[in-house]
């Protein structure tokens, strides 16, 4: 009776084992691409090798424009120029007994927050308006100066300019101070005004910066600006500069270090990145040559001539235990919104199977010695 128990035990196990999905934490490859030959399958099975990955990468981006667009010169006039709205304080000195501005007592006259109007000029008494606007503060001066000549010949004069609404930039977010600052020259650049804002805000991570100037956007990533000396560029008047976390990121699941959710933490990353991002493969449960890359393409996107992809949804396979598969993968982009799928070794349902029967088999060694 109990060598038929026994035996009862170790058929059901083995018809339980047959009959239903094995536990583990991933899915096996083949599970995902099984019906990739199928024509009317909704996704296609790109590998990732040396001979495709020059086709691949000229394929359409996704999630984002591939790259982050910003100013292409970054060198500005070495002074400062005068614009509508500045604010122009004179003061000019004449020795003269009979002179038409001083009086015998002071020797000067102050005049202060002469305003550049909008036709680029400035009142002063005598000489009427004078046009400042677009000259820099030297050239201002003397050409006053030069108008002053016909009617007070021995006439001095000295200009100050405080910048208007025309010669500041707004820092509107994402500083520590934001606020709108002053240009003090027209060499006054992205760098110097995150000084001046005390910093970008210390709670944001991988930080990007935009500014909007002349109704076009322009960003680039804080790493990058901090990185290359060409990148800070020289601000204008009127320019908005936004601070924003990098919005960017990528899905990991299956046999990896780590399943979440993973911003992008540099402008660019390569499916090796990724990898390493994630802590790398689980090493008892994944899969090496099982590295999926999963894709949605716009249908506009799609190309039957190997210039895009065949269909809306790939699926990218890279064999990680190859070194064509290796220098492949770090050449390979990861898009915004990419699902990284490591899965599972098949050898882990084998596995899973004689421990199942082991198991089993115990228990019938334990009825047996009872």
């Amino acid at each position: 009776m109990q060598r038929l128990l026994k035996l009862s035990l170790i058929f059901c196990a083995v018809a339980f084992v047959a009959a239903c999905s094995l536990p583990r934490g991933a899915a096996i490859q083949g599970e995902i691409t099984r019906n990739q030959n199928d024509e009317d399958a909704a996704f296609a099975v790109e590998p990732i090798t040396r001979d495709s990955i020059d086709t691949l990468r000229a394929w359409p981006v996704t999630g984002w424009a591939g790259h982050y667009h910003w100013f292409r010169d970054a060198h500005g006039p070495k002074s400062n120029v005068i614009r509508t709205g500045d604010l122009i304080d004179l003061v000019i000195w004449d020795n003269q007994a009979n002179s038409l501005l001083t009086s015998e007592q002071e020797k000067s006259v102050t005049m202060t927050g002469l305003a550049v109007s909008p036709a680029g000029t400035i009142f002063v008494p005598y000489i009427d308006e004078v046009q400042v606007r677009g000259k820099t503060p030297e050239a201002a001066r003397a050409h006053i100066a030069g108008q002053l000549e016909n009617v007070v010949p021995s006439a001095q004069v000295q200009l100050s300019l405080t910048s208007g609404p025309d010669n500041s930039v707004d820092a509107v977010r994402g500083f520590s101070s934001p606020g709108n600052y002053p240009l003090p020259n027209r060499n006054y650049t992205l760098l110097s005004l995150i000084s001046a804002a005390g910093g970008i805000d210390s709670s944001l991570e991988n930080p990007l910066m935009r500014v909007i100037r002349g109704g076009k956007t322009y960003e680039i990533r804080a790493d990058r600006l901090f990185e290359q000396a060409s990148a800070n560029v020289v601000l204008r008047g009127g320019d908005k500069i936004i601070v924003e976390e990098d919005d960017r990121y990528f899905v990991a699941l299956g046999a990896t270090g780590s399943e979440t959710i993973v911003p992008f933490n540099q402008e660019r990353i390569t499916a090796i990145e990724a990898l390493a991002l994630l802590g790398g493969l689980s090493d008892s449960r994944a899969n090496p040559k099982g590295v999926l890359i999963l894709r949605e393409y716009s249908g506009k996107q799609t190309r039957l001539d190997r210039s895009g992809p065949p269909k809306e949804q790939v699926v990218f396979t890279i064999d990680l235990t190859s070194a064509d598969g290796l220098f492949a993968a770090n050449k390979f982009q990861i898009n915004p919104r990419d699902l990284v799928m490591a899965t599972e070794s098949p050898v882990n349902s084998i596995r899973t199977v004689f421990g199942l029967i082991g198991a089993v088999v115990g228990a019938g060694n334990a009825l047996d010695s009872n």
